[in-house]
């Protein structure tokens, strides 16, 4: 036996040694026990949740898989998925996003969606997604035939799908400590290339429009400093002969997008 070892047993007597053991093992139990809520922290940094919320038949799933990546093969073809689709980004830089594509038909399972992604696990960021009037109709249940629909009635039907979204994020905003962004996606840009910058001062805060009224609102019941708001035009499609929006533009799009999620994330 080492003269060290000596030393420490005379310096500590058996239920000093004891404690200082018991000192010693708890702390690699709480180390151990911490170390997957600081992975799950690391990996929440680099790879944050954002819900893509919006009504039926705006391109939630199309600019989902686009964020994505995901090639046109593996794009949903049918409007209107009844299930919470995931989609994750990932970067060479081991750092990404994971998308939670919120149903939008107005039932069960997007009421469901919409609790786990506000309330049961709050997400990091929200896109929320728009098509000035342009979203695809959705036929009634048990219909047959093609979907019709104005563009007032689609813009009415828009404002309260809004409606209810807004008041799901002001409740997990006014619970967070840290602010809540959100960016407005307005799809379908190549629909009206010539007014994108009338459409997006429409969605805009402060503009008086129907919608930016109630994000005013939401941003008064969240408070203004807990939640940053931009709005980005966008085109999940383009480059076809007739389309306004050529694919290198709206890919451009798509980018500027990715990159300011990647700025409110801090990722740069």
């Amino acid at each position: 036996m080492s003269r060290t070892t000596d030393r420490i047993r005379t310096i500590l007597p058996t239920s000093g040694r004891t404690a200082v053991g018991a000192t010693v093992a708890t702390g690699l139990l709480t180390g151990l026990a911490s170390a997957p809520d600081r992975v799950g922290r690391l990996f929440r940094r680099r790879f944050p949740t954002v819900a893509v919320t919006g009504m039926t038949g705006v391109g939630k799933t199309q600019l989902a898989n686009r964020l994505a990546r995901r090639t046109g093969g593996e794009d949903v073809a049918d409007v209107g998925s009844a299930v919470m689709e995931r989609r994750t980004r990932r970067s060479a830089r081991l750092k990404g996003f994971r998308f939670l594509v919120v149903p939008g038909d107005n039932a069960a399972t997007r009421l469901g969606a919409l609790d786990e992604v506000f309330h049961d696990e709050p997400v990091d960021g929200v896109i929320h997604v728009v098509a000035n009037g342009y979203a695809t109709p959705r036929r009634t249940a048990g219909t047959t035939g093609a979907a019709t629909a104005t563009r007032e009635e689609l813009l009415a039907a828009e404002l309260e799908d809004w409606t209810i979204t807004a008041h799901r994020i002001a409740s997990m905003a006014v619970r967070r400590e840290r602010p809540v962004w959100l960016v407005i996606a307005v799809t379908k840009a190549d629909l009206y290339a010539d007014d994108l910058d009338e459409v997006v001062r429409y969605y805009s805060p402060g503009s008086g429009s129907p919608f930016a009224a109630r994000l005013d609102e939401l941003r008064a019941l969240a408070g203004g400093a807990k939640l940053s708001v931009d709005v980005l035009p966008v085109s999940s499609q383009g480059g076809d002969r007739s389309s306004a929006i050529s694919a290198k533009k709206a890919s451009a799009m798509v980018d500027a997008l990715a990159a300011r999620l990647a700025q409110l994330s801090g990722h740069v």
